[in-house]
């Protein structure tokens, strides 16, 4: 099983850093428009106030008859029109314009009727310490979302390996290893806090716990039932067959050797259960396998085709199992013809019947379950299903698109 990092492809890591990301941003536009705002208005207002002044004392200057301060004239040709228009209409007022390529805090107002008076003063520096501000604002916003993104990553990305981590074992539980638990460490310290992944990691461990004592505890049911019936089912048979001959001793020894099957499956079923069976390996033409299976079949006339051959290392019995079982329900289940396919690794078994029930196809095969008032006890494909595991197999169920049940068996 591969361990490595979650994929990051619309996970939730993926999600939080998107969404931690478009707060910082959102946050960081909002300080950095609050700071420019502030530290222009700041300095803007303080270039006006120097312009105002600075036009005052010019106005003073003029109408007492003293020579202009340097900066100061009548009429300027730079001076906005708008702030012309302004000044001739007897207002003050100030605008920050370029003249030669310089920002330049213009000051204005009314001279006499005809004329105004304008004073300019340079507003290099205030513009390239607000340049300056807006820079440095970018620049620590970028670092500020980068840093707040990584850490925020970092520590989705450890509750979400955690929640991967608890994925697995519950895919793990899912596939039948009733073993798995998710162990995580929070859940072991009770002095640590306990988040939400801890709680579902400690409820999952919880329930396959519980799911394992419930299973172990059917197996054991199955085996003992099976155990128990066993030796009176010797004696019954051995009673059944001292009876005179008879049609009603007919349907005694075919009761007894139902149920003699039934405890055998029961059996067979809890070995399975256990999964402690082993294997005994031998070579075996699969073909040949396939034969004498149909030739020991007392169910009805199966059809063996062979498209290519394969001698095959596996348990024999045990693949003999298999085929017999599968072969046994196409003829109890379906309709006729029924057919044995061996292609290469490849085992299917077809009839024309009425196809395998949703639930089979959905589920797979369930003890004591068939449908349609059907013989049988649903024990011959668990059987079939449990042996093919232990051969390392893999068989699988479906319908003909032309109707039918088809099982297929895949040998490794």
């Amino acid at each position: 099983m591969r361990l490595g990092l979650p994929r990051w492809s619309g996970t939730l890591a993926v999600k939080a850093a998107v969404f931690i990301t478009v707060m910082c941003c959102a946050l960081a536009a909002l300080l950095g428009i609050l700071v420019h705002v502030s530290v222009t208005n700041q300095t803007v207002g303080q270039a006006r106030d120097r312009a105002l002044s600075r036009l005052e004392d010019a106005t003073a200057a003029f109408e007492a008859g003293d020579p202009l301060m340097p900066g100061a004239r009548l009429d300027p040709p730079e001076l906005p029109q708008s702030l012309r228009d302004l000044a001739l209409a007897g207002e003050r007022g100030t605008m920050v314009a370029d003249h030669h390529g310089r920002p330049m805090m213009w000051a204005a107002g009314p001279a006499d009727d005809e004329r105004v008076l304008g004073v300019g003063i340079d507003y290099s520096q205030q513009s390239r310490t607000i340049e300056g501000l807006d820079r440095a604002i970018i620049w620590s916003s970028v670092l500020a979302i980068g840093a707040t993104v990584l850490v925020g990553v970092f520590a989705v990305t450890r509750v979400t390996r955690r929640l991967h981590a608890t994925a697995r074992v519950a895919r793990r539980i899912s596939g039948g290893d009733l073993d798995a638990r998710v162990d995580d460490p929070r859940t072991q310290d009770p002095s640590r806090p306990q988040d939400e992944v801890a709680a579902v990691a400690a409820a999952l461990d919880t329930m396959a716990s519980s799911l394992q004592s419930k299973l172990l505890a059917e197996q054991r049911f199955t085996a003992d039932v099976a155990h128990e019936l066993r030796t009176p089912l010797t004696g019954l048979h051995a009673a059944a067959e001292l009876l005179p001959s008879g049609r009603p001793t007919e349907l005694v020894r075919d009761r007894v050797a139902a149920l003699r099957t039934l405890t055998e499956d029961l059996l067979e079923i809890s070995r399975l259960d256990t999964g402690r069976e082993r294997l005994e390996l031998d070579s075996e033409p699969l073909a040949a396998l396939a034969e004498r299976v149909v030739r020991g079949s007392s169910e009805g006339v199966t059809e063996v085709v062979v498209v290519r051959d394969l001698v095959v290392e596996t348990d024999r019995r045990r693949l003999e199992r298999v085929l017999g079982n599968l072969v046994a329900n196409a003829h109890k289940h379906g309709r006729g013809p029924v057919t044995l396919t061996v292609d290469g690794a490849v085992v299917t078994v077809r009839d024309h019947g009425d196809g395998y029930p949703g639930y089979l196809l959905a589920h797979g095969p369930q003890r004591f379950r068939t449908e349609g008032g059907a013989k049988g006890h649903g024990l011959g494909l668990t059987i079939a299903l449990g042996q093919a595991e232990v051969l390392g197999a893999r068989l699988t169920f479906s319908n003909a698109v032309e109707g039918g049940a088809v099982a297929t068996l895949v040998l490794r």
